[in-house]
C-alpha cells in the first residue's frame, strides 16, 4: 500500500468515524426522548389507576370506616421535603381516625415500602392529625400472592379490583396496625 493510498484510507476512516459519532448522538437523543415519553405514559397510567380507585375507595372509607372527609392527591411540603398521599381520609368525631391510601397498578416491594415510609412520616407532615389512629390501605390492580400476604402481615389493609371496583381483601381475623 502506498503512502497516498494509506492517506486516503485514513481520511475515509475519519469521515466514517464522524458519521458514526453523529448517528450515536442522534440515537442518544432519540433514546432520551423515548424515556421521557415512557415516563409520561407511566404517570398517565398511574393517574388513571388513581382515578379508577377513588370512587370505590371513597365508598369504602365512608361506608365501611365512617370517614367524614375523603380527598385525593394530597401533597404536603415541610422544610424542603414532600409527602404525597394518593387518597387521605379522616373523621374527627368519636372515631378520631385517619387513613392513607396508596394506589398501585402493579404492586412491587418498593410500593409496600413507600406506604410504610409514608405512614411513618405522616405525623411530621400533618401534625394537626397527630392524635388520630392512623391506618394504611394499599389499593392494587395486580399483586403477586407473596406480596399480598406481606401487606396483610404488615397490618395494612389490602384492596383489589373485583368486577371493576376496588374492594377490601382482608381475612376475617385481620388485625390492622395502628401507625
Amino acid at each position: 500500500m502506498t503512502d497516498e493510498e494509506l492517506k486516503e484510507l485514513v481520511a475515509s476512516l475519519a469521515i466514517a468515524q464522524k458519521e458514526t459519532d453523529r448517528q450515536l448522538q442522534e440515537t442518544d437523543k432519540q433514546l432520551r426522548e423515548l424515556g421521557k415519553q415512557i415516563g409520561g405514559l407511566g404517570e398517565k397510567f398511574g393517574g388513571f389507576t388513581e382515578g379508577l380507585a377513588l370512587p370505590s375507595m371513597t365508598k369504602i372509607l365512608t361506608e365501611q370506616f365512617g370517614m367524614e372527609v375523603v380527598t385525593p392527591r394530597v401533597k404536603v411540603r415541610k422544610q424542603g421535603q414532600t409527602l404525597e398521599l394518593d387518597v387521605f381520609a379522616y373523621a374527627n368525631s368519636e372515631q378520631n381516625t385517619a387513613f392513607v391510601v396508596e394506589v398501585k397498578s402493579h404492586l412491587r416491594p418498593e410500593g409496600l415500602d413507600q406506604l410504610r415510609q409514608t405512614l411513618a412520616r405522616f405525623r411530621q407532615f400533618l401534625p394537626e392529625h397527630a392524635d388520630k389512629k392512623l391506618y394504611g390501605i394499599l389499593a392494587v390492580v395486580d399483586a403477586p400472592e407473596e406480596l399480598r400476604q406481606e401487606v396483610l402481615a404488615s397490618g395494612l389493609y389490602l384492596a383489589g379490583i373485583h368486577e371493576d371496583q376496588f374492594q377490601l381483601q382482608v381475612p376475617s381475623d385481620f388485625q390492622p396496625k395502628v401507625w
